[in-house]
């Protein structure tokens, strides 16, 4: 519950440019203050569909400076996916508040969206790690809700009113008695009742009710005379129904599933984290790419200038020429699938740090220039699987909402076992009755007076009656009560073998995401050891070349190898970084990593400011 208060005053504790637009309910305005308020509607704010001032401060000149820390932070304000979780603590805070009075749960999860994934990611395999929707790694589902058991009474107390008027003739076929042949007889009813129920099972109803009659009749001793009483009728269930621990079961059920639902929205944060940097550092990567493939074309078109220099002073062979146009046409074409490979993974990546995607035309014409780059450490310092399992068994969001939920479950088993019980209730009545009024003929004086002396025969406890009882109602047979505890108990089972199952799955992502990691790794400095043999090789082709040992040709090819062990390198870079974030994911340290705070998260802005935009721009 602590962690269910801060996420939710975040929200609405947030700063007054945030407040305007922050996701919260807006409490009930004017009435009659806490007297009138349960009765009016409190509102939602509309939508917010603005970016937030830091994607426009990253803009300059056409093009958008990103840096990963800036990624991370639009992705948190702007994400939409982000925008609708943070609407779930406050559904779950509304549903607690439906439980406290009684009420039915309501169920509100909204399954975890997963973010978009790259234009080509070339080998690169990212695992759905601990997403929460159907059929994607460990996810446990979401919140419980069943209302099997006893019914709940509601906690809310009730204050009932009644007035009733009426004018009765009735025609008298024994008109000594009634002294007339028609009796007419006018009442005024006043009944008011309080109704409260508790959680242990007790139930209290006090009524007041007073009528005031008057006849046509001289017969009647009073006339007209007040007549009515005071009554508590006390219910306690002793079996069926009996406890907080049954009665409660769903306000308790409810917190835990408002903790279920800030771990979901931790997870969704980092899916869209996860899958922001994947696209950013894949963008970096693809950066790097037209870079080596412009390079490839430049070498690619010297080559060509100077073997049709050659033929033209007769050194060289024209079959060389057209090897080298060959070459060029080759290496330009690689350059636009570059290209292409860029433009569309900027377009994904704005459309997912924008809530209009690309639909401006401002954000649809910038082009994204990474100002970070793809670094991998010389050395690889990995713990042990078993050291890195049991980090990721305490943080792994999933594994969290598994055992919550398997406690929510045993808590309603409570009440579904407590159906068994036959109903059994003890109930007690105490009443004080009143009559007070006109004297119409000789008799008890006592009663005479008006409504001063009908209340003070109330309180006196003049005329008091009393009874109590127990009722017993046993069911035959029983068997819904029976069906519905064993198939609970049944599910409770199947939910621990889950729970177990999802604990292996940890196990094994972390291990796959330790040997992915160590892979990227060995594929980084094998793609990084050919290149470097690839440059050697055109470096030693372009002097044979230019003594007369060596041909165009072979320079060609050479070109076109080192074009090919550069892109490896570039790749491999990229999956190394894609591998670095899913080993994060796998141990549920991807927030800690990026130092991503949940309080700032769920409020739509991140502290920390935007990277500078650089003094040039040299692209």
């Amino acid at each position: 519950m602590k962690t269910s208060f801060r996420l939710c005053t975040a929200v609405l504790l947030a700063g007054s440019a945030a407040a305007q637009t922050a996701v919260r309910i807006d409490p009930q305005t004017g009435g009659l203050g806490w007297l009138t308020h349960p009765y009016q509607t409190r509102t939602v704010p509309p939508i917010n569909l603005a970016n937030t001032t830091r994607l426009q401060s990253l803009e300059r000149a056409g093009n958008l400076y990103l840096a990963a820390q800036d990624v991370v932070a639009l992705a948190i304000e702007n994400s939409i996916d982000v925008e609708v979780q943070r609407y779930g603590p406050l559904l779950a805070r509304e549903v607690l508040k439906r439980a406290q009075s009684g009420g039915v749960l309501r169920g509100v999860d909204v399954p975890v969206a997963q973010g978009p994934q790259s234009v080509s990611l070339q080998g690169v395999s990212v695992a759905n790690i601990g997403t929460t929707g159907a059929g994607s790694g460990v996810g446990s589902g979401g919140g419980i809700v069943t209302q099997l058991g006893p019914a709940i009474a509601s906690f809310d107390p009730n204050f009932t009113l009644l007035t009733v008027f009426q004018h009765a003739t009735t025609p008298e076929s024994n008109t000594f008695l009634v002294g007339t042949d028609a009796l007419v007889v006018n009442t005024r009813t006043y009944q008011s009742t309080y109704q409260q129920n508790w959680s242990f099972g007790l139930s209290a109803q006090v009524t007041f009710a007073s009528t005031h009659t008057s006849l046509n009749s001289r017969s009647f001793t009073l006339n007209p005379f007040t007549s009515g009483d005071l009554d508590l009728l006390l219910t306690q269930n002793l079996l069926n129904g009996f406890g907080s621990a049954v009665n409660g079961r769903n306000i308790r059920v409810q917190k835990n599933n408002l903790k279920f639902t800030d771990l979901q929205f931790k997870e969704q944060v980092i899916v869209t984290v996860s899958a922001a940097l994947n696209l950013y550092w894949d963008l970096v990567s693809f950066v790097e790419d037209e870079s080596a493939r412009e390079k490839e074309v430049q070498a690619a078109q010297q080559l060509y200038d100077d073997n049709k220099k050659q033929v033209d002073i007769g050194t060289l062979a024209e079959i060389e020429v057209t090897r080298a146009e060959s070459q060029l046409y080759t290496a330009k074409q690689d350059l636009i699938v570059s290209q292409t490979n860029r433009a569309q993974q900027e377009t994904i990546l704005k459309n997912l740090l924008s809530r209009s995607g690309v639909a401006s035309p401002d954000l649809a014409e910038v082009r994204i220039i990474p100002l970070d780059r793809i670094v991998v450490p010389e050395k690889e310092e990995i713990r042990s699987v078993d050291d890195l399992t049991g980090e990721a068994l305490n943080k792994r969001v999933e594994i969290a909402q598994s055992r919550i939920n398997l406690d929510s479950n045993q808590l309603n088993l409570v009440g579904i076992k407590n159906s068994l019980k036959p109903q059994l209730q003890a109930f007690t009545e105490l009443t004080n009755n009143a009559l007070a009024g006109e004297l119409n003929q000789p008799g008890a004086s006592y009663f005479v007076g008006g409504y001063g002396s009908f209340l003070a025969q109330i309180a006196r406890r003049n005329f008091p009656n009393y009874s109590a009882g127990i009722s017993l109602v046993i069911p035959l047979r029983n068997r819904a009560a029976q069906s519905d505890y064993v198939t609970s108990l049944l599910a409770i089972r199947q939910n621990e073998l889950g729970l177990r199952k999802n604990v292996n799955q940890v196990r094994v992502d972390v291990q796959n995401a330790v040997i992915g990691l160590r892979q990227a790794r060995a594929r980084y400095d094998a793609a990084l050891k050919a290149r470097v043999l690839a440059q050697q090789t055109l470096d030693a082709d372009q002097k044979k070349l230019a003594l007369g040992a060596g041909t165009a040709f072979q320079v060609i090819q050479d070109q076109r190898d080192l074009a090919n062990s550069q892109s490896s390198e570039v790749q491999s870079m990229a999956n190394y970084s894609h591998a670095r974030i899913a080993l994060d994911e796998a141990l549920g340290d991807t927030l800690d990593v990026n130092h991503i705070s949940l309080d700032e998260a769920l409020s739509g802005r991140v502290a920390v400011g935007p990277s500078p935009l650089p003094a040039e721009d040299k692209r």
